[in-house]
């Protein structure tokens, strides 16, 4: 009988058990891999012979850095891309002919119509790069990361080539084509995610570092800027990204598993298309065990929960409704959406923004843009902070508990990420809503902060909280859940543009205000914490259990 096993869904953690299904039908049938290291195991992942080397994984967590970095969140560089779409003319019948004076006293044209127009096209692009995840999650659960993959190429270069091709007087065309880069976007960071399972105690590192590089991802509109002001043309441009997508599908099929990897990694775990007679991934360890012989020590898992408790389809453990009623989950949604809607406002107005500090000096307005653009190159070198603030309890000399301890201790761990960003934000929305130009330049640098520690946690705590099995599932619903937010930012920029005479000032009082809910989120998360202690005192389990000790995972209530 050929076993191929996959890790538990209640057990996300080195050492944890495995669930094995048997050829001969037998799938019901849990099993457990004692921990890496005991005796006469092999070690997990490429400890073991025959599994992805190192040289394979560092390639694969370099080249999805390089991915994430230089095409996935590019529509956050949007108001880079706007300064040269006003050059080339797009939407500029909108333009008024009423004039207002300039600072030397020469008349401009009324282009609030055409700034609105701009802001539509980022919020539409926005919100698809957030609701759509959620489909998408569920392809990337169910069919796993070739298929995911390929559609996320495809939309991608199609968003490219609609961009490349479009004109001032195709200009509607910016509406679909950057909904398709930011899906496609989106869709690339969820399956490069899973590459931090291949570095156990760093893997929320690993995760915030990639998540961090898709905020860098922004500052390719800036090399679009710059290269267009140098004579490069929109068209030549985008065509080369189009171009690049041949380099995702080799990514694709020689770097990236054709499902998904697990965590924590099986013995011999390898991945992506090898040459023949090679092949020696995880199942080929198995089958090349001879007749007879015993594998690794099995036992039991706990009891699975309790008939009823799982959606279909749903294999044992915490079902997908389980987790999106928990209270968790809805107060970590509340703090993702506030300080979302936060950022997209900021980065869907700073055009007209800038413009009504600068007053109308397009030289001023530039080089803002540029400072602002530049700024976001940051983004991939801030998020690992927050990484190191998630994993900062397995880099002590006590060895990181296992089971439920150890699964309380990385949701303890993550309080501190959860309060410093909101910290963050709040920071940054202050100085957002000082009308002074100079300002700006520190609101950038705590914006690229923000953003970075924003994003990185949302998916590390995802990570942390929930099972692994349904995480594209709530990573998605939760991205979906903060666009349906997100949606304000249009109706936002309607009140400044009308009643508030283009004086963003008390829009963003408010803003400081609503920011401040997110607070409650790290609070819901302390009594959580408090409640799985409680719990396990209550079961006998100690606190301080050694390494070695298995006890069952709990549900966020």
């Amino acid at each position: 009988m050929v076993r191929v096993c996959t890790a538990c869904p209640r057990h996300p953690l080195p050492g944890s058990k495995l669930r094995c299904s048997g050829s001969d039908g037998d799938s019901d049938s849990r099993r457990a891999w004692p921990r890496a290291g005991a005796a006469g195991t092999p070690q997990a992942g490429a400890m073991a012979g025959g599994g992805a080397g190192a040289a394979k994984r560092l390639g694969t967590l370099l080249s999805g850095l390089l991915e994430c970095g230089a095409f996935c969140g590019v529509i956050f560089g949007w108001a880079s891309l706007v300064f040269v779409l006003k050059d080339l003319g797009y939407f500029k019948d909108l333009c008024q002919p009423t004039a207002t004076p300039s600072p030397n006293r020469t008349l401009l044209p009324d282009c609030s119509w055409q700034d609105e127009q701009f802001s539509l096209v980022f919020t539409i692009g926005s919100f698809m790069n957030n609701f759509v995840t959620f489909p998408m999650g569920f392809i990337f659960d169910r069919f796993g990361t070739t298929v995911a993959r390929l559609v996320a190429i495809s939309l991608y270069t199609g968003g490219t080539l609609l961009v490349a091709f479009s004109t001032p007087e195709l200009a509607v065309l910016l509406f679909p084509a950057m909904s398709m880069l930011s899906v496609g976007g989106i869709l690339l960071l969820l399956t490069n995610m899973q590459v931090g399972n291949l570095f156990g105690k760093y893997r929320s590192i690993i995760i915030t570092l990639y998540n961090g590089a898709f905020d860098s991802s922004s500052a390719i509109f800036l090399i679009i800027k710059v290269l267009y002001e140098h004579g490069l043309s929109l068209r030549a441009m985008f065509l080369f990204m189009a171009a690049c997508s041949a380099w995702h599908l080799l990514r694709t099929f020689f770097l990236m598993p054709r499902t998904h990897i697990p965590y924590p990694l099986p013995p011999a775990y390898d991945y992506g298309l090898r040459c023949p007679g090679r092949s020696q991934s995880y199942r080929t360890y198995e089958e090349k065990r001879p007749p007879g012989e015993a594998g690794p020590e099995e036992t039991p898992l706990e009891p699975s929960a309790p008939r009823g408790a799982r959606g279909d389809g749903d294999p044992p453990g915490v079902s997908f409704r389980a987790c999106v009623c928990s209270r968790v989950f809805a107060w970590h949604v509340a703090w993702l959406s506030v300080m979302q809607l936060r950022h997209y406002l900021f980065i869907g107005t700073l055009n007209p923004l800038l413009d009504h500090l600068a007053r109308g000096d397009s030289h001023l307005v530039s080089t803002y843009t540029n400072a602002f653009a530049f700024t976001q190159l940051c983004g991939v070198l801030c998020a690992p902070w927050n990484g190191l603030i998630l994993d900062r309890h397995k880099r002590g000399k006590t060895p990181r508990p296992e089971g439920a301890l150890g699964a309380l201790a990385d949701l303890r761990a993550s309080v501190l990420s959860l309060v410093v960003t909101v910290t963050l934000c709040v920071l940054f929305s202050v100085c957002a809503a000082v009308p002074m130009l100079p300002v700006q330049f520190a609101t950038f640098v705590l914006q690229v902060l923000s953003r970075s520690f924003l994003y990185g946690g949302n998916a590390a705590f995802l990570a942390i909280a929930f099972p692994p099995q349904h995480f594209g599932k709530l990573y998605g619903l939760a991205m979906a859940l903060s666009a349906l937010v997100a949606l304000l930012q249009y109706p936002c920029v309607a009140l400044v543009r009308g009643p508030l005479g283009g004086d963003p000032f008390y829009m963003n009082l408010g803003l400081i205000a609503v920011v401040l809910l997110a607070f409650v989120s790290p609070v819901v998360v302390v009594c959580e914490c408090r409640r799985r202690a409680k719990e396990l005192g209550a079961a006998g389990t100690p606190l301080t259990a050694p390494p070695g000790s298995e006890t069952p995972a709990e549900m966020p209530q």
